[in-house]
């Protein structure tokens, strides 16, 4: 098979063939010297300088004893998963201890005897180095190596073969810095090289025809001693995007939540709180109403108008209360969370489809009713808030002086202001919390 890039007998062209005669690998065997063996059988063309070999990792998992006996695959996955991202019935997506997320950490049961199951090599990168420096020694020849494996994709149907391993070959072409031909700047260009190699060998290798290794001609420009491995393709944690399964997002953005105290003067995206405000409306209410209203604070004037005037209401109420006035000022200043913060909002319960009781026992179980839907309320938020990359401090001040704070906004006299969300970025990372005991908080009956 060969491909080219356009016509003419000066386009780039390269040849890709499966090399036959690969035995059936056993533990020990040397991979380098089978492939040198099958390589230089009558009949076949050799091996040059430049080429690049892409060897299945199933008979590389065989040589260096990856196989384990299991009549189900589920203790092998374990035994190689460092994180679940998905599940769905008895699929799992896991990321691998290699860095790799792929459905059930690479764990195979085929092509391998029945009762047992095929771990991926311990160091696929180390196993192509190994490969490529057998060949150097048996053959003098100067190679390029990529141990592949076979990797669903998110978004699309289908499985495809990707690099898991890699010595001796250009792994990534960064683009970044550069101009295309019209002189556009590209920004995010990153060619994933290895990976389309180990597609170009997938197209004529086969599980079913005992063809593991497949040979790359006409490609010497990406052959030679790069430092580069397969590592350089799994995407660091920080930059991905889709790194989280659903419910782990969720648990994440949970412990995400934390109470912020002090936030950076970065400008906060209101489409984001959108955002969170959609996801805070899901939450359960009583009688089918939706209690909730979410007023949004996003000029500066409106936040300094109504922080100004509840500072003055809760001075009052301090004085009332005796307290003097370095008491006032002292707990004023622990109180300007709020002031600091690039962005409000002001959640208020709407008790509209209450039911109307007579006696004050059922009343004020109607009204906690109403109050625990707030509540759930205003977590979605928080919690979605986080997940849009925002921190953010509940505060309960509204809640002390709420003709205040429905004069000062214009609201209804039947929205009750149940305290205020600061929201910005955090301008430091929150200290550790010790971790909770979910145990500690159960009765069972």
């Amino acid at each position: 098979m060969s491909g080219n890039g356009g016509a003419g007998a000066s386009a780039p062209s390269y040849t890709v063939w499966a090399l036959p005669g690969i035995p059936e690998v056993r533990p020990g065997d040397e991979p380098a010297k089978l492939i040198a063996e099958a390589a230089t059988a009558p009949g076949q063309p050799g091996l040059r300088d430049g080429d690049v070999l892409i060897v299945t990792s199933k008979i590389v998992s065989k040589a260096e004893g990856r196989v384990r006996e299991a009549q189900d695959r589920t203790a092998a996955v374990d035994e190689e998963t460092v994180r679940v991202v998905a599940r769905r019935g008895q699929a799992r997506i896991v990321e691998s201890r290699h860095g790799f997320v792929m459905a059930a950490a690479g764990v195979d049961a085929s092509n391998t005897p029945v009762g047992t199951v095929l771990l991926l090599p311990e160091d696929p990168d180390a196993s192509a180095a190994e490969i490529r420096r057998g060949l150097r020694e048996l053959l003098g020849v100067e190679v390029g190596v990529v141990v592949t494996d076979t990797f669903g994709r998110p978004w699309r149907a289908g499985q495809t073969d990707v690099a898991i391993g890699a010595a001796g070959i250009t792994v990534v072409d960064d683009h970044r810095g550069t101009t295309d031909p019209y002189g556009n700047p590209l920004g995010v260009s990153i060619t994933a090289v290895a990976d389309e190699l180990a597609g170009a060998g997938d197209l004529v290798k086969g599980k079913k025809e005992g063809l593991p290794v497949a040979v790359v001609r006409g490609l010497g420009h990406r052959v030679g001693p790069h430092r580069a491995t397969a590592r350089d393709l799994i995407r660091p944690a920080a930059e991905d995007m889709f790194r989280l399964g659903t419910s782990e997002a969720v648990r994440e953005a949970v412990t995400l939540r934390r109470t912020v105290r002090e936030f950076t003067a970065e400008p906060v995206d209101p489409e984001a709180v959108r955002r969170a405000v959609a996801a805070a409306v899901t939450a359960p209410a009583p009688h089918h109403t939706t209690p909730w209203r979410f007023v949004l604070l996003e000029s500066a004037g409106a936040r300094k108008a109504l922080l100004n005037a509840m500072r003055e209401a809760w001075i009052a109420d301090l004085r009332r209360d005796g307290k003097s006035e370095e008491s006032i000022a002292r707990r004023v200043r622990r109180g300007e969370v709020l002031r600091a913060a690039p962005y409000l909002v002001v959640p208020c319960l709407v008790a509209d489809g209450a039911h109307d009781y007579p006696d004050a026992r059922r009343a004020a179980a109607e009204r906690e009713m109403f109050v625990a839907a707030m509540g759930a309320g205003v977590q979605n938020l928080l919690v979605a808030l986080a997940g849009e990359g925002l921190g953010s401090a509940w505060v309960s001040s509204t809640m002390f002086c709420r003709e205040v704070v429905r004069a000062q906004l214009g609201l209804p006299g039947n929205w009750d202001p149940m305290g205020a969300v600061a929201v910005g970025r955090a301008a430091s990372a929150p200290t550790p919390r010790p971790p909770r005991e979910a145990g500690a908080f159960v009765e069972v009956r």
